[in-house]
């Protein structure tokens, strides 16, 4: 038998009422002698019958009331008789009593629900890191409103509810993106390497994949809620997470793809003509892409293919050429730009992919289409570009003639003009690209391994600083630079930067609603970079702390030769430097610039004299 659902315990667990037969008094014939009274109600078998019947009425009515009495007994608050979470009573209470009483007995346990909780990951030995994690700061709590409808919600027939008992797990919270970001630096170290497929020149070498070691989040969670609980240390495995594309697949993309394209040239056929696109020039532009899933696909980079090409493409192309401006008269004045005939590059990098697996028929057939200008006249009118901003100049030796003095002009001519519109992220490396013999860069000084040493590009540095300082000063966001290690008088101390293709860069972000024109200007003893736009601020000033940790240079006797450089040494010492930023008369903003300077050493080319 069920009820409610639920199986109805059997007969003789259930209570029972015990009923004994009674006798009427007025049942019994009267003495003898005794006057009969006048009947005031039926006698004889219907006034016996009549009595029973009441009696059995009273009895059902106290058996009714007793069981009225039970059910009220067992139905009395939201939540069923008997319940229990965290081993409090909350059965028979309404839900505001309820979770009074639950919040009651955590502010008794709260020494033991704030303890720090010592979770680990990983279970080898080389796998493990622990640390200690305070329960707010991953938000780690008990919801009483929810354990309280939980509670209130359990299934309990009747005499469960009379003489059962039932306990009720607490609902946990805890903040998953705060304690995602804990095992992630827990995990820091172990991620999955992704695969890939890079040339060196024309030769095609595969990156195989290897597996992250990671953690199941949702385990994770429910790990450390269980264990905070108990109060008990956590341990959360670690499981491998690999890369969606295996080793074998990357052992077919180099087989048939990537070794098949460099092994001969494809021909690039046009109404205007065919051009010749060298394996070297495929190299480069066959990239090899992978998502956030580790999955590699093929693909031809057009940019990248463009810019191996070189000239090639100029006989079947006509180039598209953007509007721009120059500063005559101390203003800014538009320069037209003009629309061309390109392939299509959408195009070329789809049919140029099909062709490259084959070892015949490699060639392309491209329709030229008119390509616009990115940057058109109505545009760049659009940028507010109206009035300087800007101005920092820095001197050097030796006239226009030193190889030196040559490289900062010709990497100052190369950005002379540009244009950074808003949101836009300017990269030098990523303008001048590599900065070579073939483009017009010579060897002059740079400082490699902590001493001066002949490089090609040598000074390029100095138009770094001269550039950094200019976008500083017009308040523009410094995303990428990194000071000399050694101290240069003729540099602001800490506003300043070198750089050094590839691995050092000079980045800084238009973050202002205008654009900017970036202007250089030189002399035989100076450069000058100008920054134009729409002025935003009122000032921007540089305010210094004094030097400290000063320490002077050692003497280095080295070798005399061609590469040998000499160098009068400096003193090292740090530094710190504030960008103040005023607007409408208030300071708005202070960013704060530190840099260690290593003593230069004073390096004699000769032997050491004698002691």
């Amino acid at each position: 038998m069920t009820l409610y659902g639920e199986k109805v315990p059997p007969a003789d667990d259930r209570p029972t009422v015990q009923v004994t037969a009674v006798s009427w008094p007025d049942d019994e014939p009267p003495a003898a002698g005794t006057p009969t009274p006048t009947p005031a109600r039926p006698v004889g078998p219907a006034r016996s019958r009549s009595r029973r019947l009441l009696l059995a009425g009273g009895v059902a009515a106290v058996v009714l009331a007793g069981v009225a009495g039970a059910g009220a007994y067992a139905y009395a608050g939201d939540v069923p008789r008997g319940t229990t979470v965290l081993g409090t009573e909350l059965g028979g209470r309404s839900r505001a009593d309820a979770a009074r009483t639950l919040r009651a007995e955590l502010d008794r346990r709260a020494a033991t629900l704030n303890a720090p909780l010592t979770v680990t990951a990983g279970e080898k030995t080389s796998e493990v890191r622990s640390v200690q994690v305070k329960p707010a700061n991953v938000g780690l709590a008990i919801d009483v409103d929810a354990t309280v409808a939980a509670a209130a919600a359990a299934r309990a027939h009747p005499v469960s509810r009379l003489v059962g008992s039932r306990t009720v797990d607490p609902v946990v919270t805890v903040d998953a993106a705060r304690l995602d970001a804990l095992l992630d630096q827990m995990t820091k170290g172990r991620e999955m390497t992704m695969p890939a497929i890079i040339f060196t020149g024309t030769t095609p070498k595969p990156v195989y994949p290897k597996p992250a070691l990671t953690v199941d989040p949702t385990a994770a969670a429910d790990a450390v809620k269980a264990g905070w609980l108990a109060g008990r240390p956590v341990t959360v495995p670690l499981v491998e997470k690999w890369p969606a594309t295996s080793r074998e697949e990357v052992d077919k993309l180099l087989a048939e793809l990537a070794k098949p394209a460099v092994a001969a040239p494809v021909t690039l056929a046009t109404d205007r003509g065919s051009v010749t696109i060298p394996p070297a020039a495929i190299a480069s532009g066959l990239r090899f892409s992978v998502d956030d899933a580790g999955k590699l696909t093929p693909r031809v980079d057009v940019k990248r293919l463009r810019a191996a090409l070189g000239e090639r493409l100029a006989k079947i192309e006509v180039e598209p050429k953007d509007a721009g401006l120059t500063i005559s008269g101390g203003k800014p004045k538009v320069v037209p730009g003009r629309a061309g005939r390109q392939v299509d590059p959408a195009a070329l990098s789809r049919d140029l992919l099909a062709v490259l697996p084959k070892a015949d028929g490699r060639t392309v057939t491209a329709e030229l289409k008119p390509a616009e200008p990115a940057l058109t006249e109505a545009k760049l009118a659009e940028l507010g570009i109206k009035e300087r901003v800007s101005t920092f100049t820095t001197r050097f030796t030796g006239g226009l003639s030193s190889p030196r003095s040559q490289n900062i002009v010709q990497a100052a001519k190369q950005v002379d003009g540009t244009i950074v519109e808003p949101g836009e992220t300017f990269s030098l490396n990523g303008h001048t690209g590599e900065r070579g013999y073939d483009q017009g860069y010579q060897d002059a000084p740079t400082i490699v391994n902590g001493k001066l040493v002949p490089g090609v590009g040598g000074g390029v540095s100095q138009f770094t600083t001269t550039l950094f300082n200019a976008t500083y000063y017009a308040g523009l966001e410094d995303v990428e630079h990194k000071p000399h290690s050694f101290y240069f008088s003729r540099y602001p101390a800490v506003i300043e930067s070198t750089i050094y293709w590839p691995q050092l860069d000079f980045k800084f972000r238009n973050n202002t609603p205008y654009g900017v024109l970036i202007d250089t200007s030189y002399t035989a003893s100076t450069i000058t970079v100008s920054i134009w736009s729409t002025k935003i601020y009122d000032s921007v000033k540089t305010e210094y702390g004094p030097r400290r940790n000063i320490t002077q240079p050692k003497t280095v006797y080295l070798e005399p030769g061609p590469r040998c450089i000499s160098a009068a040494g400096s003193v090292g010492f740090a530094q710190d430097a504030y960008r103040v930023i005023t607007k409408d008369g208030k300071v708005v903003k202070r960013e704060k610039f530190s840099w260690r300077y290593d003593p230069e050493p004073r390096f004699i080319c000769g032997p050491q004299p004698p002691a």
